[in-house]
């Protein structure tokens, strides 16, 4: 990296400034050399972090203007609602796309920076990979994922999720279970054994499911792994359910929030 050659080129001129230009002993031109190494990497560092985190702020700006945008229309629809259901998903479809096409186009701005940040390819993958799946943009997600950095236990899930639409090997999506989990804290391993446990009810695998919802509840106290747990030992999977879990459920695209159409009350004059 351009930045590396720097710190080094800097650790050789202060090494030769140093011993030779004044007469500093072969110790400390060492030390200050070194000292000028590091501290070049620092300075390079937080200016560097600096530019990535003010992208990133960027991106999140759009999304949350984006949001709330979403928001306010759905509070204007209490008092005058869309002709019906699917049309309002629809809009909100296409405004959601619109935005997310927005951020994406921020993204590019981090590739300035590929010759100079390790591994920012992995971060703008990770970035445009959480946009694009958002937009079930899922070609793009296909092609980013191996780029990506899934360490984090929503991403883990959405790879798993993804895995799941392709109808992967269990093996290959327990892998990246085990994985995820392994990196959780407490109750941060809720969506992916979430993720995991409906996989395997939905292959028919209820006895394994039901162990591995025994084996979560060791790391979590959460209440819709608790309840599909007790389900599952009752031998219940046909109530099996994580729309408990709300937005972070359904973002995952393995199943659609059932939305109910109000009824209109008739008004009489």
């Amino acid at each position: 990296m351009i930045t590396s050659c720097i710190s080094f080129l800097a650790l050789i001129c202060a090494f030769v400034a140093c011993r030779f230009g004044i007469g500093i002993g072969t110790g400390w031109s060492v030390f200050i050399s070194i000292a000028a190494f590091f501290t070049s990497q620092i300075c390079f560092s937080l200016h560097f972090r600096k530019r990535i985190n003010a992208a990133m702020g960027e991106i999140q700006r759009i999304m949350a203007e984006g949001q709330n945008a979403i928001k306010s229309k759905m509070a204007a629809w209490q008092f005058r609602p869309p002709g019906s259901m699917k049309e309002a998903q629809r809009i909100i479809e296409a405004d959601t796309k619109k935005f997310v096409q927005k951020a994406l186009e921020a993204t590019k701005g981090m590739e300035r920076l590929r010759h100079w940040v390790p591994l920012i390819d992995s971060q703008i993958a990770t970035a445009r990979l959480h946009l694009n799946w958002m937009i079930k943009n899922f070609d793009a997600v296909d092609a980013l994922m191996p780029k990506a950095m899934l360490r984090d236990p929503v991403s883990a899930s959405m790879k798993m999720a993804r895995l799941q639409m392709k109808s992967a090997p269990l093996d290959e999506i327990e892998k990246v279970y085990k994985k995820a989990v392994a990196r959780c804290r407490y109750n941060d391993n809720v969506i992916p054994a979430a993720c995991w446990s409906w996989i395997l009810v939905e292959r028919g695998e209820t006895d394994r499911a039901f162990i591995a919802l025994g084996e979560a509840l060791k790391k979590s106290d959460n209440e819709v792994l608790k309840r599909n747990h007790e389900l599952l030992m009752n031998n219940k999977p046909a109530h099996f359910s994580n729309t408990a879990l709300g937005d972070q459920w359904f973002a995952l695209h393995l199943e659609e929030p059932k939305i109910r159409q109000q009824r209109q009350r008739p008004q009489y004059r």
